[in-house]
């Protein structure tokens, strides 16, 4: 017969010694648990980018190669709507942008072409390069639109794809949430209706200096896609309200959109002066 004492040391014995094989094996278990969550999460993101690019026109959408935009920019100041400018602009993907604004008279042209630009200012007559700053602006805006995460421009980047989960949208309704995260870590979030499968939000940090303070502080933006309008089988949102830290800074609303229109490269290069401006 086994002694109370050496009982009780035997099931010490045994429960140590199985310890570090349980913790293991409990440790591999979540390992592969975590490991099929994550497929999984990759697979329904992946789903919703396709179901969104089928619902925006497919084929149709991918194949587009530039689009001519009209209608009116206004900004908002303390909530309150500023005096709307009338704006042209001309996108050839992936990364050459021409937008020129006009309002009481003056017109302004903000030109981008991948890691340069120019810009004219018609309050000024001055015709200048693009500063370092607004360069990061523009890139910043490519990536953060919904055509980087649909046409997976940023997969050239190595940023990666994930799915958050579903958020409330308003009475009954619901966005189902996807996320690209890049390696120096800003991250952008695309929310898109759970019922059609539409763009609906997008959602981004990122950090400015505040002019009274000189110090860095982190702003939350957001844009929100609404009235969403198809033309020659492309859908897209005709207005693009724009958030920072919940406040609404301006709007975008178009007026018409026309796709694959031809036109020069020339309407992207910097005029030698002002007189040659087009």
């Amino acid at each position: 017969m086994i002694s109370r004492r050496l009982t009780l040391v035997i099931l010490l014995f045994l429960v140590v010694g199985l310890l570090p094989i349980s913790a293991q094996t409990t440790t591999a278990a979540q390992t592969t648990s975590a490991a099929a969550r994550s497929t999984a999460g990759d697979q329904k993101a992946e789903a919703i980018v396709a179901r969104a690019i089928e619902v925006l026109g497919g084929n149709s959408y991918l194949n587009v190669k530039t689009v001519v935009g009209r209608g009116f920019f206004t900004s908002f100041k303390d909530g309150m709507s500023q005096i709307p400018a009338r704006f042209l602009d001309y996108i050839a993907y992936p990364d050459r942008e021409r937008t020129e604004f006009t309002g009481d008279g003056i017109r302004v042209i903000q030109t981008n072409t991948g890691e340069t630009g120019w810009l004219f200012d018609g309050a000024t007559k001055t015709l200048s390069d693009m500063k370092g700053a607004q360069i990061e602006d523009f890139k910043r805006s490519m990536r953060t639109s919904v055509e980087n995460l649909l046409r997976g421009w940023w997969k050239k980047e190595n940023a990666t794809l994930s799915y958050v989960g579903r958020r409330e949208a308003g009475l009954a309704r619901r966005n189902e949430t996807v996320r690209l995260t890049y390696p120096d870590g800003f991250w952008i979030e695309y929310e898109f209706a759970a019922k059609e499968g539409l763009p609906a939000k997008v959602i981004y940090k990122t950090t400015k200096k505040n002019r009274d303070s000189d110090e860095t502080e982190e702003i939350a933006e957001e844009d929100r896609l609404a009235k969403p309008i198809t033309i020659a089988g492309i859908t897209a949102p005709w207005v693009i309200d724009h958030f920072m830290n919940g406040a609404q800074t301006s709007r975008i609303n178009y007026e018409s959109i026309e796709y694959n229109q031809p036109f020069a490269d020339t309407l992207f290069a910097k005029p030698a002066n002002i007189k040659s401006l087009k």
